[in-house]
């Protein structure tokens, strides 16, 4: 049986180079994304081997009719919670709806996705949430996205134990920095980026691709018997320490006069 893999997130940035992967490994992809432009490059480029979606992770309904299409295209092998962004303000300047909007994309969308692929999903098959650097290493300015990226870290671990018996492994993926369209506010402030890189353990950061070849370990055969599990993808970060966002953003404020 041909293989279906649903990708949340796949018009751009890591999920359009899993979706990329993915084609090449001989699956089948349904991309799902808000972004219909984007969707649209990527059957321009990749053809009927891609089937695109419109679909957002915050509306369950949306999750639901995507995972139902899944169904009647004969059901899910392996599927990919990627969808997301970030934001950033010191949590006493936070604002609520903003520390919501942040929570109900990373993570509540990540749970509705897991919810209704695994519901479409054949056993045995695989589920990937992708989480973060910062779901356990905390940066100043980034408390909604580090709270919710630590949410699907756990929330992975129990949809492990609860899929299991069906043979569905759960993991998630935590890369570090990516150069991606949504990282370009790191990548135009001075000094951020050579901070990211020197605090690796390679000396770069990381292209999507990165990312895609661990998603393509975790949805293929030799990952069998790897489930519950945190795989940072992130050039050694986690051993060293996150950069000084807030003084990096303060450099960008002419000082007052």
């Amino acid at each position: 049986m041909e293989r279906l893999a649903l990708v949340t997130g796949a018009a751009s940035g890591i999920g359009r180079a899993i979706t990329e992967r993915f084609v090449a490994d001989g699956l089948r992809v349904l991309a799902a994304d808000i972004d219909t432009t984007g969707l649209q490059r990527l059957t321009d480029e990749l053809g009927d081997r891609v089937i695109t979606a419109h679909c957002d992770v915050t509306d369950e309904a949306s999750v639901a009719a995507v995972a139902a299409q899944a169904g009647e295209l004969g059901g899910l092998h392996v599927a990919v919670a990627n969808a997301g962004r970030g934001t950033f303000s010191p949590i006493v300047d936070h604002p609520l709806d903003e520390w919501r909007a942040i929570l109900d994309l990373c993570l509540t969308g990540v749970f509705v996705t897991v919810k209704h692929a695994a519901g479409a999903m054949h056993d045995g098959g695989s589920i990937i949430t992708i989480a973060s650097l910062n779901a356990t290493q905390p940066s100043a300015g980034m408390a909604a996205y580090c709270a919710a990226k630590a949410g699907v870290v756990m929330l992975t671990r129990v949809a492990a134990m609860e899929l299991g018996a069906r043979r569905i492994r759960v993991n998630t993926i935590a890369p570090g920095l990516v150069e991606t369209n949504a990282t370009t506010a790191f990548f135009m402030v001075p000094g951020v980026v050579d901070e990211f890189v020197e605090n690796t353990t390679v000396g770069r950061f990381a292209q999507p691709v990165d990312i895609a070849n661990m998603a393509s370990f975790l949805a293929g055969d030799e990952s069998t018997f790897v489930s519950g599990s945190l795989f940072p993808v992130d050039g050694g970060a986690g051993t060293k320490k996150y950069p000084d966002l807030p003084a990096a953003f303060a450099r960008l404020t002419p000082p007052a006069e």
